[in-house]
């Protein structure tokens, strides 16, 4: 068995040529990875629609699992006296949920790679209807819990596969934006979820909230039959770059990378494909071909895709990016267990509807936390590339994590002292939409970085972060509620916050004075079967 190095797959170890200079009046973004001129079939050639669509199907998928699975939230107040369990019993339809949806990558990832993302988006989308209509019809506090797993094992399939389709469909210096897109559909379901529910629930009763997810999940999964093609795609990137030099597609810098003209004074980005290509040597699927759900296998064992993530647990990068992104879930999971028992009893005495207003600043906190951590970090970038001579480094994203750095602890503090001291619900709102920032921007910005660090292998390192993100939070998170019981608010929250700081801060600071080494360092270590 051959073990190789990131640095024989991609000798560019992260570090890109992403702007060329043309003139005083303007600059051109270098396309990385550069789109096969030959295949029309290569999803970075697709026209931008097709990417749109297939992208937003996918972020519909991971919506509706954290939809119906977390939008439950406010019910659990409800639920616990109608199934005469106690609240920690009652936090396991969401405690157990999450880590399936963690440790399931492990699983979907090489079946992925193996036999493609079509096939398994398609299956999963269907398991995860089914799975709604059978929480729906649950008679037993078991019978649901158990619908809510499974539905997790389903939803899991888009955890880290949905992150690595944004390196397949989008060009790199593309990838902030469309990962803010991506990680909004994981926070925004968290969120808007309970925000529908606590209504619904008050209305009409929490089975109807499953039915309603049952009807969205039907319609994505025709979406993801009929509009979801294959997008893995065996690209050499070192061939890519010397078939772009000699294409028509774009024009080529002196250093053979493909590049696109901007007519302005700053740099940014030209969203057009070529619709055609110069005498084609492959020839283009028709809409029937696509939706094939067999693409071929490859040479690697299944046992061995099975096994090659785990040695790149030792990349910093992964290290850093599924610590910020557990301790990022963990404070904003806490807060949704959290809510009803604290919103439905004594002093607040809210009803349903009224608890799950609370997810209106979490949804505000989610969209700033998304534009911050993607269209903000892309524009950083993209200043410090041009101040770097067109030289873009990955850890340029990280400075931009100074955003949650700030706001999350505070919110932290605001959330736990405001349920200590019986504080207006006004401070409890303004704590949680300052604690959600995190969820959105923290592994917007930290994923991105893996991606740029390990792109050859990007889906199996965001299977680390995925998988190992939603253990680390469950082990948290399973002991909130005897944690809150024991403590009280203001320190299980103000831990939570000095959590967050050490993590997202030290690790940011060492990564930026040091990570260009380490990133170099770790390019030549053979761990990758």
């Amino acid at each position: 068995m051959r073990l190789t190095s990131l640095k024989e797959l991609d000798q560019s170890e992260g570090t890109v040529k992403l702007q060329q200079e043309r003139g005083e009046n303007g600059a051109e973004i270098v396309l990385v990875p550069a789109p096969s001129k030959t295949d029309p079939n290569d999803p970075l050639c697709w026209p931008l629609w097709k990417k749109h669509v297939a992208f937003t199907s996918i972020c519909a998928f991971t919506f509706l699992t954290n939809y119906a699975i977390g939008g439950l939230a406010p019910a659990f107040f409800g639920l616990h006296l109608e199934f005469n369990k106690s609240m920690t019993e009652t936090s396991n339809l969401l405690l157990w949920p999450i880590l399936v949806l963690g440790v399931f990558n492990f699983f979907w990832v090489p079946l992925a790679n193996y036999f493609g993302k079509r096939p398994i988006f398609v299956f999963a989308s269907l398991l995860l209807c089914l799975c709604y209509v059978w929480g729906a019809t649950a008679q037993s506090f078991e019978s649901l819990m158990w619908s809510n797993i499974i539905a997790a094992f389903a939803g899991s399939s888009t955890e880290a596969l949905g992150a690595s389709m944004v390196n397949d469909l989008y060009f790199l210096h593309e990838r902030g934006a469309k990962m803010g897109i991506y990680m909004n559909a994981i926070s925004g379901g968290n969120t808007i979820g309970p925000l529908i529910c606590g209504f619904i629930v008050q209305s009409l009763g929490w089975r109807w909230h499953k039915w309603i997810a049952v009807i969205f999940t039907a319609i994505n999964f025709v979406a993801v039959l009929l509009f979801v093609p294959e997008t893995r795609y065996n690209r050499d990137l070192g061939k890519s770059r010397l078939d772009a030099s000699t294409s028509g597609l774009a024009s080529v810098s002196e250093e053979g990378f493909s590049v696109e003209k901007i007519k302005s004074s700053s740099v940014k980005e030209v969203a057009r494909q070529p619709s055609s290509f110069p005498v084609p040597q492959v020839p283009k699927k028709t809409f029937l071909q696509e939706l094939s759900l067999w693409s071929g296998t490859p040479k690697t064992n299944l046992v061995l895709m099975a096994i090659r993530p785990l040695p790149m647990i030792v990349y910093p990068a992964v290290i850093f990016s599924f610590l910020c992104y557990s301790i990022s879930l963990v404070v904003v999971v806490a807060v949704n267990i959290l809510q009803s028992f604290v919103l439905q009893a004594p002093p607040y005495n809210f009803r349903p509807q009224i608890v799950g207003l609370l997810n209106i600043p979490g949804l505000l906190g989610n969209l700033f936390g998304a534009w911050a951590g993607g269209n903000i970090v892309d524009w950083f970038c993209a200043w410090r590339t041009k101040k770097n001579n067109g030289i873009y480094e990955p850890e340029s994203r990280l400075y931009m994590l100074i955003i949650p750095f700030l706001i999350t602890p505070a919110g932290c503090i605001v959330f736990g002292y405001g349920v200590e001291r019986s504080l207006s619900w006004v401070a409890l709102f303004f704590g949680y939409g300052m604690i959600s920032v995190a969820l959105a921007a923290t592994p917007t910005i930290t994923m991105a970085y893996v991606s740029d660090c390990a792109l050859p292998v990007n889906s199996d390192a965001l299977l680390l972060v995925n998988g190992l993100k939603n253990i680390v939070a469950f082990g948290f998170l399973y002991g909130i509620v005897p944690w809150v019981e024991k403590v009280g608010y203001r320190d299980c929250f103000g831990t939570l916050a000095g959590i967050f700081v050490g993590v997202v801060g030290i690790g940011a600071i060492t990564l930026i004075m040091f990570g260009a080494r380490l990133r170099h360092i770790t390019a030549q270590w053979r761990i990758i079967l």
